[in-house]
């Protein structure tokens, strides 16, 4: 029986893959943006298929009366430092092939140095192959910072701008290049960038983020999640031919949502990068993108791939994280037993990739 394929942070992934070859000469000399650490630090600065994501994502954006007041206090009180520390891992499941691609970036400055803190994540689903993976995995981050992701003075809506331009950049110069290569595959995305103590969540297709946050603090500001298990907060909408918004946006292309819920009988996601047979018919790189302040009650993220979510639900897998830090575990080694869990005991068929992402408040 074929081993897992099981990776994590030493086993690939530098900078210099997100660096140009003419900019590469220039970094020679430099450490960049090295993930060959384990444990990766940075200081301050299945739900089921029909779950309404949209009252998720709107619990973390308007947070609600009890939220608005506790964000009052911590408002009040100077900044604390907040450490990230993520790690990741993958297994190819059943299939031959691997065709989800990664990027663990806890300084994702490259080229373009600035006063906030920048880190970046993100999981590439393929489908078809894995050559649009690849190719997002190595543009999209450079394709925003170079729209303007700011560096020096936080601004919500010039992120969102520049994160949008970043992908549809991205997806332009990627269906070139599938066009001279004579490829027609695609992939999907969930993405996170850490600007100071601000997260901004991009994804299209059915990857998913889920934030695992505290119900409360005791006095001293600590967490009490011993009483009070950590809410499981879907950050992600699925972008799915079958559900009611993506498939009138595809009908007006002129596409059709088969019987079996696919666009055209074949693609089931209806936002990716590449898939350049199905842009015709609505299948659009437009992510949907949202944002967020760290406080003291947002302990961890978990980024997964589609492969994941089918046998994990949110609270499910937030649950088996929070286990595995209460152990005291590294985060390598959680990233690792999630996927495990997935594949080898869960029986997860698919690709799996699973992104963990743990706040340490200071």
């Amino acid at each position: 029986m074929e081993k897992p394929n099981h990776k994590h942070a030493a086993d690939s992934f530098s900078s210099e893959d997100l660096v140009s070859p003419v900019k590469k000469a220039k970094k020679s000399e430099e450490t960049g943006c090295d993930t060959s650490d384990g444990n990766r630090k940075l200081p301050s600065g299945a739900e089921d298929e029909k779950q309404d994501a949209g009252e998720a994502i709107a619990a973390v954006a308007n947070r609600g009366a009890e939220e608005e007041d506790n964000r009052s206090c911590v408002l009040a009180e100077e900044k604390k430092e907040i450490i990230v520390e993520a790690d990741v891992a993958e297994d190819k499941g059943a299939r031959h092939t691997m065709e989800d691609v990664w990027v663990v970036l806890p300084d994702a400055s490259l080229d373009f140095p600035g006063k906030l803190r920048c880190a970046h994540f993100a999981i590439y689903d393929g489908h078809g192959g894995r050559l649009a993976a690849e190719f997002a995995k190595k543009h999209l981050h450079l394709n925003v910072l170079s729209a303007g992701l700011p560096r020096e003075l936080l601004d919500v809506k010039v992120a969102k701008k520049a994160i949008l331009e970043g992908f549809r950049k991205t997806d332009e110069l990627l269906l070139q290049e599938s066009v001279s290569g004579g490829w027609q595959d695609g992939a999907t995305a969930v993405c996170v960038w850490i600007l100071d103590q601000k997260v901004f969540i991009a994804n299209i297709g059915d990857a998913k983020a889920v934030l695992a946050r505290s119900s409360a603090t005791n006095e001293l500001g600590n967490h009490t999640e011993a009483s009070n298990p950590l809410k499981a907060i879907v950050l992600t909408r699925e972008h799915k031919a079958i559900y009611p918004l993506e498939r009138s946006r595809i009908q007006k292309s002129g596409g059709v949502v088969s019987s079996n819920g696919r666009l055209q009988g074949r693609l089931e996601v209806s936002r990716a990068f590449g898939d350049r047979q199905f842009k015709k018919f609505g299948v659009t790189s437009t992510p949907d993108i949202h944002a967020f302040e760290l406080t003291e009650r947002d302990n961890f993220m978990i980024l997964g791939c589609d492969g994941l979510w089918e046998v994990f639900g949110p609270s499910d897998a937030v649950a088996f994280v929070q286990k595995l830090l209460k152990e005291g575990l590294p985060v390598s080694m959680i990233s690792r037993r999630l996927v495990k869990e997935a594949v080898k005991e869960r029986r997860c068929k698919d690709n799996c990739t699973a992104i963990v992402i743990v706040f340490k408040h200071g």
